[in-house]
């Protein structure tokens, strides 16, 4: 085995495990995420189970990193009030 093959063979190696890496570290920074709202009950998809302020009705709706729902429009107040409930933990939820 050439000084070229085993350097290549490193490499590869080395790409692989920061690969692999990366992803645990994004699973665990996700479930730590999803910890973070577990307080609030989800579907079987792990939506959020909310009830709209803005429409008065059930929704089950993925969060953002800033914990804002997928309906969520920034120059509406009663989204705005959503996401405040949401983050002070009194938000309307269902089962």
């Amino acid at each position: 085995m050439t000084d070229r093959d085993r350097l290549t063979r490193f490499l590869q190696t080395t790409i692989r495990n920061a690969g692999r890496q990366y992803e645990e570290a994004r699973r665990a920074f996700d479930s730590a995420r999803q910890s973070a709202l577990a307080d609030l009950p989800t579907d079987d998809e792990g939506r959020a189970q909310i009830v709209c302020r803005r429409y008065a009705e059930r929704r089950a709706a993925r969060l953002d990193a800033d914990a804002r729902p997928a309906c969520f429009e920034s120059d509406h107040p009663d989204c705005q009030g959503c996401v405040e409930d949401i983050h002070a933990g009194c938000v309307e939820t269902w089962e």
